[in-house]
């Protein structure tokens, strides 16, 4: 059974017809946490790179970067997010070319909302699995938390001690700034907490996360945006 609930999901959703992808957003807001909108795949890319979604669903005939050319660039980068198609074509091309994409779903409209949720739903478990081992972040990063690594364009991000600490503690504190008492008895515990330190590790530790991802609240601590 699932660890996490439809409320608690993040969701981008790709259509170009704008009737479809309006009446959608708007029930969806009803159902999921978050949800953004896309027209097609090119202007979908652009809405990833600020947007942590953990599910994608999308549709495969659409101008300018199609469903099919879209799923492609996602998975240079991310293997693993949950991709939902939806799409009034059931011919063999489509399917064998989705074959080796890993779709979780795929839906043949007209789309009755009982089968969005359904297969939202049948969707959770995969979204819990891959949220228990990492954590996305903006911009096509992602924190394994097994590995305790930076993942970015299949690209492995080396983190020292301190900086691990640091970050799983922010990560802990989603919601909530981290204190500079916290972060003295969790990062540097036994070792006294200069503001150089600090200061030093949270620059080194920017320049390997996503722009303006470290937010320091000048007197109180230090948040993730």
């Amino acid at each position: 059974m699932s660890n996490i609930t439809l409320k608690e999901l993040n969701i981008l959703f790709v259509e170009d017809e704008d009737i479809i992808r309006q009446k959608t957003v708007s029930t969806l807001k009803y159902i999921v946490a978050n949800v953004k909108e896309a027209s097609n795949g090119v202007e979908a890319i652009e809405v990833l790179k600020t947007f942590c979604a953990d599910i994608i669903i999308t549709d495969l005939h659409m101008p300018d970067m199609d469903g099919v050319e879209f799923i492609k660039k996602i998975r240079e980068h991310n293997k693993n997010i949950c991709i939902i198609v939806q799409t009034a074509y059931t011919t063999e091309k489509y399917l064998l070319e989705l074959i080796d994409m890993h779709i979780e779903k795929y839906l043949v409209k007209p789309i009755s909302l009982e089968k969005l949720i359904e297969a939202l739903e049948y969707s959770l478990d995969s979204v819990s699995n891959f949220k228990i081992t990492h954590k996305q972040l903006p911009n096509g990063y992602e924190y394994d938390w097994n590995q305790k690594i930076l993942i970015h364009n299949k690209n492995l991000i080396a983190l020292t001690k301190k900086e691990i600490l640091f970050l799983e503690l922010l990560f802990k504190n989603i919601n909530n700034i981290t204190s500079y008492e916290e972060l003295q008895n969790e990062v540097w515990q036994d070792v006294v907490m200069t503001d150089n330190a600090l200061r030093s590790l949270v620059r080194n530790l920017r320049k390997k996360l996503p722009k303006d991802f470290i937010v320091n609240l000048s007197g109180v601590g230090y948040k993730v945006s």
